[in-house]
């Protein structure tokens, strides 16, 4: 089985470097970066402003390899990588529920963004809490 992805857009981060991000977008969330969406999928953020925070979900591109066991920073022993969040992982694909600052054509500003600039993106969801759903008083 062959799996493919065409990236949707683009991200333009602060950080070039894997050493600069921080742990956790959301532990910065001073710094901001922007998504630019490609033209031909820019009809597909119609009514994104309706939400607070979206979920970005975007290719890992300067990932190397990956080992099944992996050591978190600022811990001494080995965890499963599937229990972690490095970036060195058999299918290198990350993603980061951030804020949504503001939405001008194709680009979207946000804050709590943890990738490198360039890097591909996936796809865009919706961050959906309790309060936000739709579906929250009925059975699914």
């Amino acid at each position: 089985m062959e799996i493919k992805f065409k990236p949707i857009g683009i991200i333009h981060s602060p950080y070039q470097r894997m050493e600069e991000t921080p742990r956790q977008g959301s532990f910065s969330p001073e710094n901001y970066s922007s998504i630019e969406i490609f033209p031909q999928y820019e009809k597909g953020l119609n009514d994104i402003k309706n939400f607070s925070h979206i979920i970005v979900i975007y290719f890992l591109h300067r990932s190397k390899g990956y080992s099944l066991l992996s050591k978190p920073q600022r811990h001494n022993e080995l965890r499963g990588v599937f229990t972690t969040r490095s970036p060195h992982r058999p299918n290198p694909i990350g993603f980061s529920a951030v804020k949504l600052l503001e939405k001008k054509k194709g680009i979207l500003t946000v804050s709590g963004l943890d990738a490198l600039d360039d890097t591909p993106v996936l796809d865009i969801k919706p961050y959906i809490t309790e309060k936000d759903s739709p579906f929250k008083n009925s059975v699914v």
